[in-house]
């Protein structure tokens, strides 16, 4: 380690442009890309905004302990899946569960209802085909303004990369599961 001195001036300058609803963009192969959305939809909460999350991925009945404090704070958590494809009994199924999930993210994302809408694990049905990719760019363009949006998941699409205010990539070093430690509650869960 290289120990460094504290910066003694502001190292940037404060920005001039005007304040937007942003797309915040969390992906890579690194743990914590639902961590943070929901660390950004409790912020904003906290800050009394309106919030919705949809979990592209999860089954409604989830309730690992982010739901668990969720429905404790009041923040709307929506599962619109089936769990990991690789368990599906029928992935066409699967795919109508997340199509019939967008119809309703998107239907919050043009409402102009919420301060910060999370489409949380939206990559997977993206890159499996099960969602038009050309839709979901149309809408994060037609939103309302003020509008923010944050989307999860790993192989994030270049072209929502590229249209994104912030993108954030978690990158895998090291991770518990590969000694064989098994996912744990409160961490994985």
């Amino acid at each position: 380690m290289q120990i460094e001195t504290p910066p003694s001036s502001k190292p940037y300058e404060k920005p001039e442009g005007e304040r937007k609803g942003l797309v915040i963009v969390n992906t890579g192969d690194g743990k914590g890309k639902s961590t943070a959305a929901f660390g950004l939809a409790f912020r904003a909460l906290g800050r009394g905004k309106a919030v919705k999350v949809f979990q592209f991925m999860k089954v409604p009945s989830a309730r690992f302990g982010e739901h668990r404090l969720a429905d404790q704070v009041g923040l709307p958590v929506q599962g619109l899946g089936d769990g990991f494809s690789w368990k599906s009994k029928d992935l066409e199924q699967s795919a109508q569960l997340a199509r019939d999930g967008w119809a309703q993210a998107r239907q919050a994302m043009v409402s102009g209802e919420y301060f910060l809408v999370v489409l949380d694990e939206i990559t997977y049905p993206l890159i499996y085909g099960w969602l038009p990719l050309q839709e979901v760019l149309d809408t994060l363009a037609q939103r309302p303004r003020e509008v923010h949006v944050c989307l999860t998941g790993r192989r994030c699409p270049q072209e929502i990369i590229d249209i994104a205010d912030t993108v954030t990539e978690m990158k895998l070093i090291k991770h518990a599961f590969q000694a064989g430690i098994p996912a744990q509650r409160g961490i994985e869960d």
